[in-house]
Formats: C-alpha cells, structure tokens, sequence
C-alpha cells in the first residue's frame, strides 16, 4: 500500500498525527485515542508500517510506535516535485497574461 493510500483513512492519519506530536507511544496509548477495539488498532499499524510510514521498537513488553522518516519523506519529496511543476505553470501562465496585457495597452494606445 501506498502512503497516500495509507493515509487516506481517518484514524490512519489521526494516528500519524499523534505520533508526529508525540514522538513516540505504545500501542496501549494510541489506541486510548480510540472507539475502535485493539485488534483494529493493530491493523491499522500494520497498514502504516507496511506504507513506511511509521516503524515499531519492541521494547521488553511494549510495542512503541513513531514515524518512519523514510516514507514521509517519500511524501516531502512528492509534494516538493508538484509544488514546483505548478509554480512552472503559474510561472507560464504570469506570462502569457502580462504578454497578453502588453497587446491590450498597446491597442488601446493606437485607438486614442
């Protein structure tokens, strides 16, 4: 599954919300946030660390849960390359409207 795939469930992108505040929590703690049963929990942490975007730590008993920098940034960088193929657009667009006023003037100069 893809991040945006991932990240298009609600309690999927409210669960990397918390951990982008948090840092880090178990899996206790995050599903405290939650009317879902732990099993569902579960899951929808399985589907974020499949999407890299979030890794786990067992640590003793615990399962601690924070953000895989690796699949965000694979996010960053896809919104970096959209971000610059519109401004490219607008950049063009910003143009061919100030070309486009440029002829306005100059006819309006030649019917005065």
């Amino acid at each position: 599954m893809n991040s945006f795939s991932a990240l298009a469930d609600p309690t999927r992108f409210s669960i990397v919300e918390m951990l982008a505040a948090s840092g880090q929590l178990p899996v206790r703690d995050i599903g405290k946030h939650f009317s879902i049963s732990p099993p569902a929990i579960s899951q929808h942490l399985k589907v974020l660390k499949e999407a890299r975007l979030v890794r786990m730590e067992v640590r003793a008993q615990q399962r601690l849960y924070s953000l895989d920098h690796r699949g965000i940034s694979e996010i960053e960088d896809w919104i970096s390359k959209m971000k610059c193929m519109w401004e490219g657009r607008f950049d063009a667009l910003d143009a061919l409207l100030k070309k486009e006023m440029q002829k306005a003037a100059k006819k309006a100069k030649l019917k005065k």
